[in-house]
């Protein structure tokens, strides 16, 4: 009873090992190849249940596609450089360690950190049932990976995709670099001190201030101190000392506005920082609340006319204009007039470069403010700058309201700290130039679900330029040198070819171990002085976003070129057949986490495309994230998260967590449409595990009753009947369970396990247990060994429990296998895995028995709601006759009327069918409702315990007449007709002589 799943699951893991079934199938199959392409999780960490579903996802779909003959080799693969891990190493040491690290040392550190991680992962994974190429997975920090990935960045410098520009990115100062857009999250709950400030006007572009003179306010007033301002908002005041312009929407409607303090508005209204504001004529009113201010419009312009209008910095002394600025400028919050700092945000850098501002940016890697910021020089902006610069405008009378403001903010995703927009020196991809290549590319995929398209075409679409360099020490170098006097970047054909090829034979760490004249090719050796070698790294997502290449081996010679016109010849060629061990590029399949496209699955279809043109995927599939049964996100301070670890073997109390097996864990997986979030928690746990059983139970149950069966027709020696001659029951139990190989064939297609669940605990609970089994019983419990009746129903349970084990293999593979190992006579292929995925044969397909059937089932139905009632009113047995109800069903005879309308036409067919087409002694529709006697019409029988009338069909229920046979339990007139057999009837006395 008992599945010991703790026990025997690595038993069946040892097996497959020792069979090498896995390597067996994945290289030796007919079929085609088939590459489902695994997406590196980071080497840092335990495993938890979002692991869980991705990997079981994709073991799912893989052992599929080996049952299906298909040659599905699954390299799994890690994402072994970056930040987290760096600062594992780090924080692993003392300071005085730390003080005489060298960036080789902690390469060495960190590479052997990372495979330590990956060894406890990969366990975890294989616990799981995971099938894969383990002994040879793929790590980021492997030097062929390495080599690939500079082969990938080579391709993309000659296509002119790769630039080095001082530009803002996302900056963490607590990482103290560079960060991708994959790399932010968003928490709820951020606040950030908003501020209304009055930049004075000092200068007026000429038609502006006639018109302004039109309208009472002359030149010389508006620009005297307490004159005209421009009003700005903005939520970052340590942005402020970077300030070089106040950017409007040449089309928007802007008012010049008198300005008086609010007669009405709540507590002490200090005095106005100007006789008049420029504002969004949209926003006044609301402004005026805000303010606390009456704005009476004097003046309205379209924005293209205060272009030129030069304002004084209001805590600096420098002066800076009015430009015009994009559609970034809107009328949704602020004052429609965007203080504008090019060295802090990509709208201000882009309107900057237009008006040729300078790249301002008074921020130090720290997150201090620098010299340039004058004053506040060496405060820090996500600390102290803030309130420092607030004061200073509210005493120079500047600063026209401060409010807290809640809104969506970047955070480091490892550190869980705020980032900022800081201009640094980095090496970009240019996305414009790939970028209709890119989405012409997700065009040809196909994204499931169809959503996903959506999602990463607007990311896509809407993207800037890739930030791909990081100021770390663990990664990829990028691959360039700098003239140490003029600043000139070395990158060209031949120094990359030498690095890739020195990478490729040493590893990453060659950068780092050798020095200029190490590194420069042949050539250029004697100039190596005048040379120094670059110190940042790659972004690892252009690690994990290269794996199209150091994987599926998708980079190929001229690749460089192939984004200008090789799409077509590309995709044609991916279905050539790459050999029983290669890869196939484009993969046929990518399957990670809904968050991934703005990750991988991006950063692998831009760094596709911008070499060979096309995507590196055929098919997308995204999965949710994993909740508690609550519907809220895991986290340990909630103490709701579930551990698979535990899960799997139990916890340290057994009672409490017991060791439920990977098979739990795979059924989960299989259980929940993973196209939304998905819960799991300890009430899914428990019902799965009854699931769980409910299936093992009834293939335990089929596997019982084949003890003495020889599945041999009956011509070579064996005892199988067939198929055409079984009985009714018989041939309608081998269409149900083709149709059943057909839904669940088409949902693992379709990848739509939720639906094979389903349909696998209706299969054994309706149609198997309740219905064939509880029929079948007496066929196989009372008939002679060799009888047909038991022989014709052994042959059902053999075919159906051989095709119940590989369909529920790619899913519940330990139990699979467990039930081929032990069917109690001999089969060719040792494993359920090399039998290949179950068929049905055309013999076993009559739909034209549903119809009839799924008559008798309803009649038994509604005769065993009866039976239930006679029950419920008191079981007394055969021995205490007299009783008001009944125990067993057999304790019953029901008598059945039929009325002759058109309501029960279909149940009268289906009984005639039932009496001409049946199996004598089988096919027994007593036997079928498991009463001792049934009789249709006549008269009704002595003390009617039960009655009902329903749709023209009454149902009659009393206790059975005669007594009870000791073996079969049935009760009848001929109990000890056999002297040898006085307790036995007269049908079990003919089986036992």
């Amino acid at each position: 009873m008992r599945a010991n799943a703790k026990l025997r699951e690595p038993e069946i893991q040892v097996f497959w090992a020792e069979q090498r079934i896995y390597e067996r199938l994945s290289r030796q199959n007919s079929g085609p190849v088939f590459t489902l392409h695994d997406g590196p999780p980071y080497a840092n960490g335990a495993l938890h249940v979002g692991h869980a579903l991705n990997k079981i996802l994709k073991d799912i779909i893989n052992k599929t596609a080996l049952l299906q003959g298909r040659r599905a080799r699954f390299v799994p693969g890690w994402d072994c450089h970056g930040l987290p891990i760096e600062l594992k190493v780090l924080q692993g040491l003392s300071s005085g360690e730390r003080a005489e690290l060298t960036p080789l040392s902690l390469r060495r550190k960190a590479h052997a950190y990372a495979l330590e991680q990956v060894e406890g992962q990969k366990a975890g994974f294989r616990r799981w049932g995971i099938w894969a190429d383990w002994e040879q997975p793929y790590l980021t920090l492997q030097k062929t990976y390495e080599a690939a990935q500079i082969g990938v960045f080579g391709a993309m410098v000659l296509a002119g995709h790769i630039y080095r520009g001082l530009k803002p990115v996302h900056w963490s100062p607590s990482s103290r670099t560079a960060l991708a857009e994959a790399e932010l999250e968003y928490p709820d709950g951020h606040t950030s001190p908003s501020v209304y400030v009055a930049f004075p006007a000092v200068e007026l572009p000429e038609p502006f201030a006639a018109a302004l003179a039109e309208a009472g306010l002359s030149r010389e007033a508006a620009t005297a101190a307490g004159g005209l301002a421009v009003a700005i908002w903005t939520t970052t005041p340590w942005t402020l000392p970077a300030n070089l312009a106040v950017s409007v929407n040449e089309r928007l409607d802007y008012a010049i506005c008198a300005v008086a303090p609010r007669r009405d508005h709540p507590g002490d209204t200090p005095a106005p920082a100007a006789s008049h504001l420029v504002v969004a004529a949209d926003l006044r009113e609301s402004l005026e609340s805000s303010l606390g201010l009456e704005l009476t419009p004097l003046l309205q312009v379209k924005g293209a006319a205060l272009e030129g209008l030069v304002y004084r910095h209001p805590l600096l002394e420098r002066t800076s204009p009015v430009v015009i600025g994009g559609d970034y400028i809107t009328t949704e919050t602020g004052t429609g007039l965007v203080h504008t700092a090019p060295g802090h945000g990509v709208d201000d850098f882009n309107t900057g470069r237009r008006y040729n501002l300078p790249v301002l940016c008074p921020v130090d890697e720290a997150g201090n403010l620098t010299a340039e910021a004058g004053p506040f020089a060496g405060t820090n902006v996500l600390k102290d700058a803030n309130p420092a610069i607030v004061a200073a405008l509210r005493e120079a009378g500047v600063l026209l309201s401060e409010q807290c403001y809640e809104h969506r903010y970047p955070y480091d995703w490892r550190t869980k700290k705020p980032t900022i927009f800081r201009a640094t020196e980095q090496w970009f991809a240019s996305v414009e130039g790939f970028r209709q290549a890119a989405l012409d590319a997700i065009a040809r995929v196909e994204w499931l679900p169809a959503s996903g398209r959506n999602r990463i075409e607007a990311m896509v679409s809407e993207r800037g330029d890739w930030c791909i360099s990081r100021q770390r020490t663990w990664g990829v170098p990028i691959p360039v040198f700098y003239h140490r006097d003029t600043g000139e970047v070395l990158l060209n054909e031949a120094t990359l070819n030498h690095i890739q090829a020195l990478i490729g034979e040493h590893g990453a760490d060659v950068w780092w171990e050798r020095d200029e004249a190490g590194l420069l090719p042949p050539e250029l050796t004697d100039q190596a002085d005048q040379w120094r070698k670059g110190t940042d790294t790659m972004d690892v997502w252009f690690d994990s976003g290269s794996s199209w290449a150091g994987v599926l081996g998708g980079l190929t010679p001229g690749s460089e070129a192939a984004n200008s016109g090789a799409d077509a010849d590309a995709d044609a060629n991916s279905d050539a057949d790459p050999g029983p061990d290669m890869l196939r590029y484009p993969a046929d399949l990518y399957l990670e986490g809904s968050d991934q496209h703005r990750g991988w699955f991006q950063s692998s279809l831009l760094t596709s495309v911008a070499v060979n043109g096309h995507a590196p995927y055929r098919r997308v599939l995204t999965h949710g994230f994993t909740l508690d049964e609550k519907g809220r996100k895991m986290s340990k301070s909630l103490g709701n998260v579930v551990d698979p670890a535990v899960l799997v073997e139990g916890g340290r109390n057994e009672k409490q967590e017991p060791a439920y097996g990977a098979d739990v864990l795979r059924l989960w997986v299989s259980s929940v449409d993973y196209s939304a979030d998905v819960p799991l928690g300890p009430g899914i746990v428990k019902q799965l595990a009854d699931v769980y059983r409910k299936v093992r139970n009834t293939a335990r149950y089929l596997l019982g009753n084949l003890h003495d069966f020889d599945p041999r027709p009956r011509e070579q020696g064996g005892h199988a009947v067939p198929v055409e001659e079984l009985p009714l029951l018989d041939q309608w139990m081998l269409q149900r369970t083709a149709a059943l190989i057909d839904a669940v064939t088409g949902d693992f297609e379709r990848y739509e396990f939720y639906r094979f669940f389903q349909a696998l605990q209706n299969f054994c609970v309706v149609d198997l247990s309740n219905v064939y089994l509880d029929i079948a019983k007496d066929r196989l419990y009372v008939s002679g060994a060799g009888d047909f009746r038991r022989r014709s129903c052994q042959t059902v349970l053999s075919l159906v429990v051989e095709r119940l084990a590989g369909l529920i293999a790619p899913v519940l593979s330990h139990m699979a296998e467990d039930i081929w190992q032990n069917l109690p006579y001999p089969v060719a292929e040792a494993s359920v895995f090399q039998r290949g995925w179950p068929t049905a044969p055309a013999a076993w397909r009559q739909p034209a028995l549903e119809p009839p059937m799924e008559r008798i089932l309803e009649l038994r139905a509604l005769v065993n709601r009866q039976l239930e009632t006679c029950r419920k009113q008191g079981g007394h047995g055969a021995d205490q006759a007299g009783g008001e109800g009944i125990g067993a069903s057999l304790e019953a005879q029901v008598q059945l009327t039929i009325s002759g309308d058109t309501a029960t036409a279909p149940l009268r067919e289906a009984l005639a069918w039932l009496a001409s087409s049946g199996k004598p002694g089988v096919d027994d529709l007593a036997d079928w409702l498991l009463v001792s006697d049934l009789r249709i019409g006549g008269p009704p029988p002595d003390g009617v315990l039960a009655e009902t009338e329903q749709n023209g069909i009454t149902v009659r229920v009393a206790r059975a007449a005669g007594e009870k046979c000791e073996r079969c339990w049935h009760y009848t007139s001929d109990i000890g007709t056999s002297s040898a057999h006085p307790s036995l009837c007269g049908r079990c006395v003919a089986i036992l002589v």
